[in-house]
């Protein structure tokens, strides 16, 4: 495959090429161990985990052909594969900070995401510095801290659906001398790829559109290769690893932080998905150019369809012209702002229920990003254990409902949404 070869093709063909007489579908690599010829030979590979695969808590084959795949839609060096989104994140922030850090993210993230930097890292003694999404560059430049290493941000926000100024939140962050990471999940490397607009690096939630099928769960970290680490600010990176006798991830390897990541974070967290949601991950990534679209022209009548429904107080798509966010989607997501919408219903946390609890193509689920439309109520689920405040700042009220279209026929949907609310 050419480097050159559009998205379409990418989803298809990057990350396992066979050879003569090999498989056409890549192949599940079901073993957690490989064979050498000789002692020296797996002394070798620990010397230099990059040289060939040692065990599959960390590395597999099946896996790594999804992680070259990933890295190539979002126009990254490397990648490495999680056992979830949230082990992705975890495990971005942890491979540069460390107690007595902090870095800074936009208030207006997935609220797994908001529970785990505000209080289980401080746990840990690493500090999240909450930045409105909509925080001037002045605003953001002062929020930051000597012993700040990194910015986070989604593209596309769960469940507030703001859209994320990637390009001004990437001047900031490296005016700093620090990376921006970038949850990209909701958009996609179909609709937005944030390393082309400064990001370096990208995390995704593979479980909900890569996936799109909902029979796993995993995540990936996507290095950029761009960001300078050897600027001073990561000894982590830049100073012998004694945990890894005495690697120096900047002077040994091309992409240092995806390699920090795996042989020191991977080696000791061993959060790696299995071989075979690896394959199942893969057939969902082959049809992601070709499904994308659908749900953002589903979505988009969908949400035109709630706009005007008089039980409905406020809808949330950034493919709207009346949406706030729609300029800088038109900027980050010219072609289309995901399938999931987010709407407040008259009555509140009661009225959203009652609505919710009429559906009947619908599914009522903890999950999102799916082939099949699927409802959820975040402030009675998602962000269940967020105060009112914390609700207030992800942009979640007791009658927010996120509704997240499918690929059904978009009239079946319109009139199932029809029905709930006749019923109520």
């Amino acid at each position: 495959m050419k480097k050159n070869a559009k998205l379409e093709t990418k989803c298809l063909h990057a990350g396992y090429t066979p050879k003569n007489g090999e498989p056409r579908v890549m192949p599940i690599v079901q073993s957690t161990t490989y064979v050498y010829d000789s002692t020296n030979s797996v002394a070798d590979v620990f010397d230099d985990p990059t040289l060939s695969l040692i065990y599959s808590r960390f590395e597999n084959p099946t896996t790594d052909a999804v992680e070259k795949k990933i890295a190539a839609l979002e126009g990254g060096t490397a990648a490495m594969c999680t056992s979830s989104g949230q082990a992705a994140s975890l495990l971005s922030i942890l491979n540069i900070c460390e107690a007595g850090d902090s870095f800074i993210a936009s208030s207006s993230i997935y609220g797994g995401t908001i529970n785990l930097f505000g209080f289980t890292l401080k746990k840990m003694g690493i500090e999240c510095i909450w930045v409105d999404v909509n925080a001037t560059e002045e605003e953001l430049n002062a929020a930051f801290k000597p012993n700040t290493k990194c910015v986070f941000g989604e593209t596309i926000a769960n469940p507030a659906l703001t859209v994320f100024d990637i390009e001004m939140w990437a001047k900031a962050a490296h005016a700093h001398n620090v990376p921006l990471i970038v949850d990209n999940t909701f958009a996609t490397p179909v609709l937005c790829r944030p390393i082309e607009w400064g990001a370096d690096i990208v995390i995704h939630s593979t479980s909900k559109y890569m996936d799109g099928h909902a029979v796993q769960v995993g995540g990936v970290i996507v290095d950029s290769g761009k960001f300078n680490w050897d600027n001073g600010k990561f000894p982590c990176l830049s100073e012998p690893d004694e945990s890894y006798h005495g690697t120096v991830y900047t002077k040994q390897y091309p992409v240092p932080y995806i390699t920090k990541a795996r042989m020191q974070l991977m080696r000791d967290f061993g959060c790696y998905p299995a071989a075979h949601s690896s394959f199942l991950l893969n057939l969902g990534l082959e049809t992601l150019a070709v499904r994308m679209p659908v749900y953002c022209s589903n979505a988009m009548k969908v949400a035109k369809f709630f706009q005007s429904c008089d039980k409905v107080i406020s809808v949330s798509y950034p493919g709207l012209e009346t949406d706030k966010y729609h300029d800088r989607a038109k900027k980050y997501l010219p072609n289309g702002t995901s399938g999931v919408i987010s709407f407040s219903i008259k009555g509140g946390r009661s009225e959203a229920v009652k609505f919710m609890d009429k559906l009947e193509l619908a599914s009522n689920e903890v999950h999102v990003a799916d082939i099949r439309t699927c409802v959820l109520h975040p402030a009675s689920a998602t962000h269940r254990q967020l105060s009112d405040e914390q609700l207030v700042a992800a942009g979640i009220d007791g009658g927010l409902i996120r509704f997240s279209v499918g690929l059904e026929n978009v009239d079946d949907i319109i009139a199932d949404i029809k029905q709930a609310f006749d019923r109520m």
